[in-house]
């Protein structure tokens, strides 16, 4: 039966509550986590590294990506350096691009040639994918992620995509492939097929994989039956 303890690819937890965050770190599926400024500040977060430090004291055996959050390249790079020395387990979240739609890779060069895990974020094209391999360090980790699920928001299928920068990526023996902003537990198993190395996914989504992921279709239809009895008797429904 396929759940989330038998699939091979990695599950990181994508959030910014610190509860759930906790939480999920204990769950052997778990390998890892991440999270980003919008995320913290829909949780809420108003102090960023007092955060981070916070959570980085149980967070100490999984890796972690930390986004820098700054728009001009020289304080993104002090932002990378301050965030690097958190925790040997912290990767730094640099943006393809900034604002402006410069391209990040000269930074990105410089970081991973001074030995930074760095987490390549907010990528949707294959361009980008070539041009980030040739900038990483193959002798340090790093994390390559694509954002698939907005990929399939504009109606291209993202796992195509996904496939090629795998190969464009093998060149770079430490660089993990991640397919991120999941929409459904569907896209963890496609995730998978397509060759990624690491899933990001939410915490509400995970919550729904832990308990439909594999589950017998006859079962959940006669759940979903019972689920509409319920409702239609709860709420005094008559004719």
């Amino acid at each position: 039966m396929l759940t989330l303890n038998t699939l091979k690819i990695h599950i990181y937890a994508d959030g910014a509550d610190k509860a759930g965050i906790l939480d999920l770190y204990a769950k052997p599926y778990i390998k890892g986590l991440t999270t980003n400024p919008t995320l913290m500040k829909k949780a809420g977060i108003t102090d960023y590294e007092a955060f981070a430090r916070d959570i980085l004291q149980t967070v100490t055996a999984k890796p972690i990506s930390l986004e820098v959050f700054a728009d001009d390249f020289p304080e993104m790079k002090r932002q990378a350096l301050k965030i690097t020395g958190w925790g040997k387990n912290v990767y730094v979240k640099i943006p393809i691009t900034n604002t402006r739609a410069e391209s990040a890779i000269p930074l990105i060069r410089e970081l991973a040639a001074q030995g930074v895990q760095l987490n390549i974020t907010a990528i949707l094209t294959l361009e980008q994918v070539r041009a980030v391999a040739a900038a990483l360090n193959p002798q340090v980790p790093s994390v390559v992620s694509i954002f698939a699920g907005r990929i399939a928001d504009t109606g291209v299928d993202p796992m195509p995509i996904m496939r090629e920068s795998r190969q464009i990526l093998a060149g770079q023996p430490k660089a993990e492939l991640l397919w991120a902003s999941v929409r459904e537990v569907l896209n963890i198993v496609q995730a998978e097929q397509s060759g990624c190395h690491i899933v990001t996914v939410q915490h509400d989504i995970l919550a729904k994989a832990a308990k439909l992921l594999g589950l017998d279709l006859a079962a959940l239809s006669l759940d979903t039956v019972k689920m509409f009895a319920n409702d239609a008797a709860s709420a005094g429904y008559r004719l």
